[in-house]
């Protein structure tokens, strides 16, 4: 089943992009004449999603400004401010309340700009049947995502000890089940990176992966990035349009 909810990770300082940043969130900062995070809205849509949360802390008021009708191509948005950053976990269990129980649930880092075949992570969420499926990629400047012979995710920066045979990106794409959350600690600032970590830890496997090396990735890190990606960005090849 594909994920009603999109939920955008938008929170975050931006203190790479100072001084881009001073006025503007990183995820609104314009791309081609639009802000960022409305390319990973576009995104999500091809795949069927019917509402976005974003989460909000640094100048929050911009994401009202730049959506004033909380809409987007007829999609609603609701915003969910963190009056204290909460990291990525903590911004997730943050959202809880807002989901439905066994619902799945897209989750998008919001200072990214992609066209990855979205269609085949959600197939191998549904086939792989586990609570948590990330997007990674064999290519990359950040490959700290270990995956062993069979293919499965068996450390994640090192944490653990285990190289494995392969490593990849992890994309910030996602799938989450509702009951995930449970793992999550209300209030509490902390990267999703531990609780992912945790559940390998505990049973092997028990993270799924896709490697998608389809399609274009960039992420937003460095003031050279983003001069990178907004040449990119009429590139696209997804159509921002609903399926």
């Amino acid at each position: 089943m594909t994920p009603a909810t999109c939920f955008i990770l938008g929170a975050g300082l931006g203190t790479r992009l100072l001084p881009l940043t001073e006025n503007l969130p990183k995820p609104l900062l314009p791309v081609d004449g639009r802000p960022l995070v409305s390319y990973a809205m576009d995104h999500c849509l091809t795949v069927g999603v019917r509402r976005f949360i974003i989460n909000t802390h640094h100048l929050a008021a911009a994401y009202d400004d730049a959506f004033s009708d909380r809409i987007w191509r007829e999609t609603p948005i609701i915003f969910r401010q963190e009056p204290v950053l909460l990291d990525t976990a903590g911004g997730l269990k943050n959202i809880e309340d807002l989901l439905g129980e066994g619902e799945s649930l897209l989750v998008y880092n919001g200072d990214i700009l992609s066209d990855i075949p979205l269609s085949r992570l959600l197939t191998a969420h549904r086939e792989k049947g586990r609570e948590v499926t990330l997007a990674l990629r064999s290519r990359g400047p950040t490959r700290n995502v270990s995956l062993d012979g069979c293919e499965q995710i068996c450390d994640i920066r090192g944490m653990l000890g285990n190289p494995g045979v392969r490593s990849c990106l992890f994309t910030g794409i996602y799938i989450v089940e509702s009951s995930f959350l449970s793992r999550l600690a209300r209030g509490k600032a902390e990267s999703i990176i531990l609780p992912f970590v945790e559940m390998i830890r505990e049973t092997p496997g028990s993270v799924a992966s896709v490697v998608i090396d389809e399609g274009m990735w960039e992420d937003i890190g460095s003031l050279e990035a983003y001069l990178r990606i907004s040449r990119c960005a009429p590139a696209l090849t997804y159509e921002n349009r609903k399926p």
